[in-house]
């Protein structure tokens, strides 16, 4: 009988181990979208966005506003970013209320290794106030999410399907969060 509960014991911590590394190897996915030109361009420390497959510096001075749309009158996001992506090439990408992260949260990857980034994204006081569940939510269906994947003429999408980076976001938050080391 103390051999069935020892197997059992060790059954279990080896699934729980299995589970733990799938959600690592989820996050690790996650972190290849989030650290993607698509996110970078605007998920930086600063007030100064990011542009292009190069994350070069945004043209004309744009800097961050507390509220994400642009420091001053003139450098007002919606200034050039319409609703819409502009069909020409290299002309500039759209969505509805273009902005960056508020500076109250700003949440940062640029710059952060894949575990800070995966540290940052589960902590409420840095991910925006999100519960685990609301991370899928905010990943499945937020319109500037979605919009990486429709980035316009001369941009390139992130590297997974959105669809795929839906499912490893499930699978990451249905593991506990973990990080990788």
């Amino acid at each position: 009988m103390r051999q069935i509960a020892l197997f059992a014991i060790a059954g279990l911590a080896l699934a729980q181990d299995s589970k733990h590394a799938e959600g690592v190897h989820a996050f690790r996915d996650i972190a290849r979208v989030l650290t993607s030109p698509r996110c970078l361009n605007c998920h930086v420390s600063g007030n100064r966005p990011l542009q292009g497959d190069d994350n070069h510096v945004h043209n004309m001075r744009v800097t961050r506003g507390t509220d994400g749309a642009g420091g001053t009158p003139v450098t007002r996001c919606s200034n050039c970013h319409q609703d819409a992506n502009v069909t020409t090439p290299h002309g500039p990408p759209g969505a509805a209320g273009w902005r960056m992260p508020s500076a109250a949260v700003p949440l940062i990857w640029k710059g952060l290794t894949t575990a800070q980034v995966c540290q940052a994204l589960k902590d409420p006081k840095t991910n925006g106030a999100f519960s685990p569940e609301h991370l899928i939510e905010h990943a499945a269906s937020d319109h500037f999410i979605t919009w990486a994947w429709n980035p316009g003429p001369g941009r390139l999408p992130p590297p997974l399907s959105h669809e795929l980076f839906v499912e490893r976001m499930k699978a990451w938050v249905s593991a506990g969060l973990p990080c990788p080391e």
